[in-house]
């Protein structure tokens, strides 16, 4: 069987613009592959439950009693050094965790708005 003359380039042609299509979806197109998905999912969810711990970090925090030398001391500091002191007050562990979690830290730092806004 003979292919027409016409085969060969029109083959090329699609492959070469397979290729292209392929190269420009996953760099400008916005294509994911499944493993980046997920790896942009289980951020996204971890985002999402620090958020929503901050006012249990907060609630924490207002019960207690040492509050006003805890909060100087964090107001004395900045940068990391607050944010470990802040992880050593006991106020950004997680329910059912024993250590405590930097992300939540630093919500709760922002949440507590020690810098006078």
């Amino acid at each position: 069987m003979t292919f027409p003359e016409w085969t060969k380039p029109s083959i090329y042609g699609a492959l070469g613009g397979a290729i292209a299509v392929s190269i420009l979806g996953f760099t400008w197109g916005g294509w994911t592959t499944n493993g980046s998905a997920q790896a942009m999912a289980q951020d996204m969810a971890s985002d999402e439950v620090t958020l929503a711990m901050v006012p249990v970090c907060l609630g924490i925090s207002a019960a207690d009693p040492e509050r006003t030398e805890k909060l100087a001391a964090l107001q004395d500091l900045s940068g990391f050094g607050r944010r470990n002191a802040m992880m050593e007050t006991g106020w950004a562990i997680r329910p059912g965790s024993d250590a405590p979690d930097r992300d939540l830290a630093d919500a709760c730092l922002a949440g507590l708005e020690l810098d006078g806004s």
